[in-house]
């Protein structure tokens, strides 16, 4: 497990692994939308850490659930359960969940509430120009995914509403392109697009997700943008 992790940090630098492991090692962690063995990994990247993890369902947890707290709750009821949370956390991370969110807004706000200051937010979504990618199995057009909502979330409303409310941007990137996954999706591609299947550097090639990474520095006004 430890080298694949190593594995995933050098070839996705920005991306979870790298942000998770900049962490302390007593960090509190609320991560929201926390399908896809999400607690198993944090855990093993930062496991003596307090986690919490919030979804609507066991989404395809296939690994022990180390989950310190492991709270499901319905998707009307989603942002609200974020919102008991308020300035709780040392770090907060949001992996592909926004975009499935009946209310995202609502949500990110709340995940900017519950981070303390001092603390840091990583959030990941399929990028705007998504909507333009070629259709392929695993997700390239955004449209793609039958539970993806309305279009994809709005980068510059996200910035926005991250400056106001007491957070610096530490990074940002529309489309994430790390080099070697690049590489790797424009040699896959002739392949990607005859099995018109999303492989390892599809994403990367096409820059389908964009990342946010935010520090909280000041308490903020907490108005919904």
């Amino acid at each position: 497990m430890r080298v694949r992790l190593l594995l995933i940090r050098f070839l996705r630098p920005n991306g979870k692994v790298h942000f998770l492991e900049k962490l302390d090692r007593d960090s509190s962690i609320l991560d929201v939308g926390c399908g896809n063995n999400s607690p198993y990994q944090v855990k093993s990247v930062v496991p003596h850490s307090t986690y919490t993890g919030l979804d609507i369902g066991d989404y395809n947890q296939t690994k022990p659930n180390r989950a310190d707290r492991y709270i499901l709750t319905s998707p009307d009821e989603f942002a609200r359960e974020v919102g008991k949370f308020n300035e709780e956390f040392d770090a907060v991370i949001s992996s592909h969940n926004l975009e499935h969110c009946n209310d995202r807004y609502a949500t990110f706000l709340a995940m900017l509430r519950a981070t303390r200051v001092g603390g840091r937010m990583y959030v990941a979504f399929p990028s705007e120009r998504s909507v333009s990618f070629p259709h392929r199995a695993g997700t390239l057009n955004y449209f793609d995914d039958s539970t993806h909502k309305d279009a994809p979330p709005d980068f510059d409303r996200l910035l926005k509403m991250s400056l106001e409310n007491g957070f610096e941007v530490l990074f940002a990137t529309r489309g994430n392109q790390s080099w070697l996954l690049r590489l790797i999706g424009l040699l896959s591609e002739p392949i990607s697009r005859y099995k018109k299947k999303v492989l390892h550097g599809t994403w990367e090639y096409y820059g389908f997700e964009s990342i946010i990474i935010l520090k909280r520095v000041r308490l903020g006004s907490h108005r919904l943008q």
